[in-house]
């Protein structure tokens, strides 16, 4: 290997004696050259070299080549105030190059299937322009030909940079014949054939053989600007003048109807075998038809028409179809700064198309879409103003919305999210003893099974009875602890654990009920089992016991809940945190009870390797080495793989 890389070193003399005579760099920063690229050869020459090794040397050479190209031109412009003859071409000027490029087919061998790299060499090719990009997409077209973004970037390269439409066509058509089923290479196409059909047209404009290109207008207002440019050079009558202007003026215009003829046939032609080739796509069918409404084709409404027809004939059972239909007629996004005159008729094509939608395919989906439509006219994302003004229009809408929330539940679609989010309309309606009463009804009713709406409905009880005094009535507490206890028991702790912190939050200063929530917490837990990671039911007590009552209290909380079948490793690993937190502050009796509940953790979980190795840390920290070594033996004889325990780096 040392004599590979002496060798590959050797064979930079010339060019680096070429650097120092031009003065580009001095014999240290040469020295410094030399010993960069030998660290990065031998990397090289590893056994199995890193991807990351190549680029890491592809990056200094290209950072060493700018380097030189600029002390170059500053070199150049001393010898030209001085007078003397321009610098020549020399071995040093290209040598840079040819490494970079002998790097990347050097990395490419080893990592054919890295489409990133190749496109990273591709991309290389292109800005440096050396004249290897046919030679580089040929191989990547040969190496990866299911891949559509090769086809489109060479067939892009052929037309945009070689000006060979021919070329680039028949890429385009060898790749739809590999990848019949990619929607990219099917718009892709459909752009080049239009763009070039495009410059034809632009052409002829320019010289003076036609008017107006396929998806521009103003050339023939810049030729009316500039008419003497075009005065012929026999004088003529002024009748016969202006017949000659109208025949002239005919000639175009069926000029023009040819090209636009000739792209709608294009488009039909694209459009008919994308559609054959990927019948079930239905961002396919959208794109094409932005590409349509960009363009000047003949019969231009007539193919929309078409195109909207066949969607719908083909997606009219997916609700996505529909709300994409639904928001065509009403653009939200863009309707910012119109005025009601314009935008609410909008509004009400849409509507239409939303209560159709409904009548063909009734379900919580589509609902869910009607009313996230309704939701951004009335109430709009932060930082967005309502598209319509607060008025007596908006108040239909919202009550428009109200009613269909009431038609999904009425018809047995209503969802979770659709649930919340009709309870929570009342609430920003402010209609607080509403959304109560509908909350309760939803809970008890089909989604008597959904957290969230629990939760809401808990919410809602909560500011139901702080309306009026932030101290709560005693039957008021005992109410909602009922309401508490009924949703707690319902769920697994994995799942509450939103109404488990609320309930905790708001008993936590009432010892009556803050007890019962233990006992009920016993009971979910030995039902259930605790939690390996993630929210931690007992954890979360622990902390809150800590906070009001001490450590002495949270020992033995915690105790209790160690004591259960399965307190979990969540738990364990809480209270071995808390311990050694005292510890680390003069606690006696923390570091005691840190290793009391590693050694209890390590009864149930004696090949986690993260608990031995956190062990082995706080000894090696707060303990003796006698106690970190025994754990650090111990540890290898009990881990069945113990090479990830002993490659840690404080082992």
């Amino acid at each position: 290997m040392a004599d590979v890389v002496q060798y590959r070193l050797e064979r930079m003399v010339d060019e680096l004696d070429d650097l120092e005579q031009r003065g580009l760099f001095n014999r240290l920063e040469i020295a410094e050259i030399v010993k960069q690229r030998r660290k990065f050869e031998y990397r090289l020459k590893r056994p199995c070299p890193l991807k990351q090794d190549f680029l890491t040397y592809i990056e200094y050479e290209t950072q060493l080549d700018a380097l030189r190209e600029l002390r170059k031109k500053s070199v150049a412009r001393e010898l030209k105030k001085q007078g003397n003859k321009k610098l020549k071409m020399s071995k040093s000027d290209v040598a840079g190059l040819l490494r970079i490029i002998e790097i990347y087919e050097l990395a490419l061998k080893r990592y054919k299937g890295d489409i990133d790299l190749w496109f990273r060499y591709l991309e290389f090719c292109r800005i440096r322009e050396h004249g290897r990009m046919k030679k580089a997409l040929a191989k990547v077209i040969r190496f990866h030909p299911k891949v559509p973004g090769v086809w489109i970037y060479a067939a892009a390269w052929e037309f945009d940079h070689n000006m060979n439409v021919a070329a680039a066509r028949a890429l385009m058509q060898e790749g739809l014949r590999v990848c019949p089923t990619s929607e990219d290479l099917w718009v892709e196409y459909l752009r080049l054939e239009l763009t070039y059909l495009n410059k034809l047209k632009a052409r002829k404009v320019a010289l003076g053989e036609d008017e107006g290109t396929l998806t521009r207008d103003d050339e023939k207002q810049w030729r009316d600007e500039n008419k003497e440019l075009f005065m012929s050079l026999d004088e003529k009558v002024e009748g016969d003048d202006n017949d000659g202007a109208n025949v002239g003026s005919d000639q175009s215009e069926k000029k023009q109807e040819l090209f636009a003829e000739h792209g709608m046939n294009i488009f039909k032609t694209v459009y008919g075998g994308a559609v054959e080739a990927v019948p079930s796509s239905l961002s396919l069918r959208k794109r094409f038809l932005e590409i349509l409404e960009g363009t000047n084709l003949s019969d231009y409404e007539d193919m929309c028409k078409k195109i909207l027809n066949d969607t719908k004939r083909d997606f009219s059972s997916q609700p996505g179809f529909w709300d994409w239909l639904a928001r065509r007629e009403c653009d939200l996004e863009n309707g910012q700064g119109m005025s009601e005159e314009v935008i609410i008729p909008q509004v009400e094509k849409a509507i239409q198309v939303y209560d159709e939608a409904l009548k063909n395919m009734p379900s919580g989906t589509m609902f869910s879409l009607y009313a996230n439509f309704l939701l951004a006219i009335i109430a709009p994302k932060e930082g967005e103003t309502n598209i319509i003004e607060p008025s007596g229009q908006a108040v239909n809408y919202i009550s428009h919305l109200l009613s269909i929330y009431g038609r999904a539940e009425s018809m047995g679609c209503i969802t979770e999210e659709l649930a919340c989010k009709h309870v929570s309309l009342h609430l920003q309606l402010r209609q607080l003893e509403e959304a109560r009463k509908l909350a309760a009804k939803l809970c008890s009713g089909k989604l008597a099974e959904s957290v969230e709406l629990w939760v809401l409905r808990i919410t809602i009880e909560i500011r139901y009875i702080t309306r009026s005094s932030p101290t709560p009535s005693d039957a008021d507490m005992q109410t909602l602890f009922e309401l508490f206890q009924q949703s707690l028991m319902k769920f697994s702790a994995s799942k509450s654990s939103n109404l488990w912190l609320k309930a905790l939050k708001f008993y936590a200063n009432q010892r009556q009920y803050f007890d019962k929530l233990v006992e009920i917490s016993v009971v979910t837990l030995v039902r259930d089992g605790g939690s390996e990671n993630g929210f931690s039911l007992s954890s979360a007590i622990v902390s809150f016991v800590l906070q009001k009552d001490g450590i002495q209290q949270t020992r033995d909380i915690y105790k209790r809940f160690l004591a259960l079948p399965h307190p979990g490793l969540a738990l364990h690993r809480h209270c071995i945190d808390l311990e050694t937190n005292l510890a680390s502050i003069g606690d006696k009796d923390g570091l005691i009870n840190a290793r009391k509940l590693y050694e209890s953790a390590l009864a149930t979980y004696d090949q986690n390797v993260s608990l031995w190795q956190d062990y082995y840390r706080m000894e090696t920290k707060m303990g003796t080495s006698e106690k970190a070594t025994a754990i650090y033996w111990r540890a290898r004889r009990v881990l069945k793989d113990a090479s990830e325990f002993v490659a840690s780096p404080d082992m």
